[in-house]
């Protein structure tokens, strides 16, 4: 240590920078949300004098500094067999589409398939389409249908929610939750959203979320019962559901 420095006497640091520290003070108390770079760029538009490093050291010192919102990690996803079995109610997919009207408002589409058949068992169109809507959505379908054995989805905050995981332990349920950049792994509803956006989304205007509603309500209805389907013999989902139940029925006819 050279002798200058051992003998120099301590500074203010507080007294030095007392004017700095007023100044933040007064930018914080008027606008909480603002960052350093903000308050620095308004602090020399007013005039003063100090430069970043100066600021930054006082601002830093005084404990300003926003939290940064750390991105939630995912656990680990094992890769999900694209697996359909030859009956109902075994996998349910489900996924997110967006859209806007013609006024340019925002709204999303929960879509709901059938693996097993292809059935479109449900589209939901709102605004928004938060964790308990979902529940609430299956719920539905599950007393009509009957709750499925495992659903395949993708890592969206709605299908990571809380509400979400515990209906699918109370009602037994498995989560089957595909890798993130692996929408191959969910490819049945994937291809069932190109259909649903080509002749729907795609092909009208919508003014609003009721005629998106009915227009999607008679599309699901045709698409169950009229429209034929190439991976299923050319014949409509409901009706190949129908055959299928039906078959399992003779089959447990004849064994018993």
């Amino acid at each position: 240590m050279s002798r200058s420095a051992y003998y120099r006497s301590r500074s203010d640091t507080e007294g030095r920078d007392g004017t700095a520290i007023d100044a933040l003070n007064a930018l914080v108390e008027k606008h909480p949300r603002w960052g350093f770079g903000l308050c620095f760029d308004t602090l020399r538009l007013n005039g003063r004098p100090w430069n970043h490093k100066r600021v930054y050291r006082v601002y830093k010192a005084m404990g300003l500094n926003l939290p940064r919102r750390k991105k939630r990690r995912l656990p680990e996803r094992p890769p999900q067999p694209l697996d359909a079995p030859l009956a109902a109610n075994h996998v349910w997919s489900l996924d997110f589409m967006s859209d806007a009207l013609y006024g340019g408002k925002r709204f999303r589409t929960l879509n709901i398939v059938d693996d097993g058949v292809r059935e479109a068992l449900n589209i939901i169109v709102d605004t928004s389409i938060p964790g308990g809507r979902v529940v609430r959505t299956l719920e539905q379908l599950a007393r009509w249908r009957g709750a499925p054995k495992a659903l395949r989805m993708d890592n969206g905050p709605e299908l990571l929610s809380k509400v979400l995981v515990d209906w699918c332990k109370a009602r037994g349920v498995a989560m089957r939750y595909i890798q993130p950049g692996k929408p191959n792994q969910n490819a049945f509803i994937e291809r069932f959203n190109k259909t649903y956006r080509n002749e729907v989304l795609d092909a009208y205007l919508f003014n609003s979320l009721v005629e998106v509603r009915k227009i999607t309500d008679d599309w699901l209805r045709t698409y169950n019962e009229e429209r034929p389907h190439r991976s299923l013999g050319r014949i409509p989902p409901s009706r190949f559901r129908r055959r299928l139940e039906t078959a399992g029925t003779s089959s447990s006819e004849l064994s018993s």
